[in-house]
């Protein structure tokens, strides 16, 4: 059976087409996706993000247990700031990408992809002997909306948060009379908020959000805006550009792996070897020079031979062009400006390789 948020009720009243994402009946659009998401890089959007999970780990050896789970070092971690790691497998492929927030000294809470929230649960529970550490998936109670936008953070402040947390960073907070986690963070590339609370109060939080937006320009967004902008943004998207088949360092992800960390973690041999000798494959951005949109799963050639597939691809609605991820054969010599041809219904288009991200960021203040 599909599963509803908490806001389900509000999409459909405000007329949005409803689709099944990750085993959640989630709105991919109230209007369109370009009027969405051109009013997210100009404005204030509001999103629906309760189907992501929520987990706190909690314990005397609670970051001794997370520090064996993930290549950041999270001794460096200090209250209320959070960083963005990958849980990894033996091999160190990507069993989920996640955001970890220090809470204080023996309490985490951790932000992890709706889809991957049973296969973390049961990662993590594979390495709990020997800590004194408790695991509580708290997904069922509670609810998560993320504001984001230009005009995101002056909403916010209207609405009586007069000292917002940095960016990266996570307070308790009483937010339209409730007791809330506020976040800096986002999937937009642009500044924002998350907003986490019990299930019971988000409906409220959602409604007043939108009254006192009005003057910002905000729009509720949906989940096709949500994908044009991360990937704009060059952020990855699990089950799309990471896997347990991929590494960090393959993903383009090693600013987020420690260098110097001491302690010992699940794949770290296998990433250290990479940082070290390189990989055999890397995740490159494409522009597309012919008209065609390059579709995840698409093959991609290089002097007519096959070098890699696409995992990410769309239209750009900021740049007016097609634009692309894909993980290509790393030791063919490929640069910026490097042309490869995409196969699209058994057709050749080209492309150019290009930098990332698709568009600047401005969510790091």
């Amino acid at each position: 059976m599909t599963k509803q948020t908490f806001l389900h009720d509000k999409h459909v009243q405000l007329g949005a087409r409803m689709v099944d994402f990750a085993g959640w009946d989630m709105p991919v659009q109230y209007k369109s996706i370009i009027e969405e998401h051109k009013n997210v890089r100009e404005n204030v959007g509001l999103f629906d993000v309760s189907h992501m999970g929520e987990i706190f780990v909690e314990g005397v050896d609670a970051l001794k247990f997370l520090n064996f789970l993930v290549p950041q070092d999270l001794t460096k971690l200090s209250d209320s700031k959070a960083v963005y790691c990958q849980l990894t497998n033996k091999h160190g492929g990507l069993i989920d990408d996640l955001i970890i927030y220090k809470l204080h000294d023996n309490k985490y809470f951790i932000i992890a992809n709706a889809s991957r929230v049973d296969e973390d649960i049961n990662w993590m529970s594979l390495f709990k002997t020997g800590y004194n550490v408790e695991i509580r998936n708290e997904s069922h109670n509670y609810s998560m909306v993320a504001v984001q936008g230009p005009k995101a953070c002056d909403l916010i402040v209207h609405m009586g948060i007069k000292n917002l947390p940095p960016f990266f960073s996570i307070k308790e907070e009483t937010f339209c009379g409730y007791n809330v986690l506020l976040s800096r963070t986002g999937y937009t590339g642009e500044d924002g908020v998350e907003i986490v609370a019990k299930n019971e109060y988000i409906t409220c939080i959602w409604d007043k959000l939108l009254s006192e937006g009005k003057a910002y320009g905000i729009m509720p967004i949906g989940l096709g805006a949500r994908d044009t902008l991360r990937l704009e943004a060059s952020l990855h998207l699990y089950g799309n550009d990471l896997d347990e088949n991929t590494t960090p360092i393959e993903a383009g992800l090693s600013w987020s792996v420690s260098k110097d960390k001491k302690e010992n973690y699940n794949g770290k041999d296998v990433i250290m070897r990479q940082l070290q000798n390189g990989v055999d494959k890397k995740l490159f951005g494409l522009k597309m020079l012919d008209k065609g949109i390059a579709r995840h799963g698409y093959d991609v050639y290089y002097n007519n031979n096959k070098i890699g597939t696409i995992t990410s691809g769309g239209i750009s609605p900021m740049r007016g062009d097609n634009i692309a991820l894909a993980y290509l054969k790393n030791d063919l010599g490929l640069t910026i400006g490097s042309n490869v041809q995409v196969m699209i219904r058994d057709k050749f288009y080209n492309a150019e390789i290009v930098d990332r991200p698709f568009v600047k960021k401005r969510n790091k203040v």
